[in-house]
């Protein structure tokens, strides 16, 4: 019998590719997170991504000096914050997680085959279908990218989510 009063927390606190893909939709050539290797519920979660040359994007961006587009950048945040935010939706299989807002999104150096991305995403705020992450990636210790954003649960087959204001209110000042 346990004295302790909290409730055992049974949530994985790492992932390999295989439980990644039972949580995200996403697929070769999208999805862009390879392992989980920490998660606390609902407040972080850090990620990594080995970065290939064999990447469909290397083709031509750019022919002869080949640099991971920062647009991939902000959606491995979003894919990693959605390995956080989608463990806690019982019926993921019938949902989709979709963008409703792209923040503060910096680029400070380029990412280029060879580079293993660390991507730390922070919940700023939580709500049962929706959250805003602040997002960072390094490669070996150096920030590459930063960026906040918002995303929302919608059913499979919704046509447009709900406006991005609609989905997390900002806090008050």
């Amino acid at each position: 019998m346990s004295l302790s009063s909290e409730p055992s927390n049974p949530s994985p606190t790492t992932l390999n590719i295989t439980e990644i893909m039972a949580i995200l939709p996403h697929r070769f050539p999208f999805l862009l997170i390879d392992r989980v290797i920490e998660m606390e519920r609902k407040t972080r979660i850090v990620a990594i991504k080995n970065v290939t040359i064999n990447e469909p994007h290397f083709t031509g961006h750019f022919p002869n000096y080949p640099i991971m587009p920062g647009v991939l950048m902000v959606e491995a945040i979003a894919q990693t914050g959605g390995a956080l935010l989608l463990t806690e939706i019982p019926d993921r299989d019938s949902k989709l997680m979709v963008f409703t807002g792209i923040d503060n999104a910096k680029f400070k150096r380029p990412v280029i085959p060879g580079d293993q991305l660390r991507i730390e995403v922070s919940v700023l705020n939580w709500r049962t279908r929706a959250v805003k992450m602040q997002g960072v990636i390094t490669v070996e210790g150096k920030v590459v990218c930063e960026a906040t954003v918002t995303c929302m649960v919608v059913p499979r087959g919704t046509a447009q989510p709900a406006a991005a204001s609609e989905a997390i209110p900002e806090p008050a000042e």
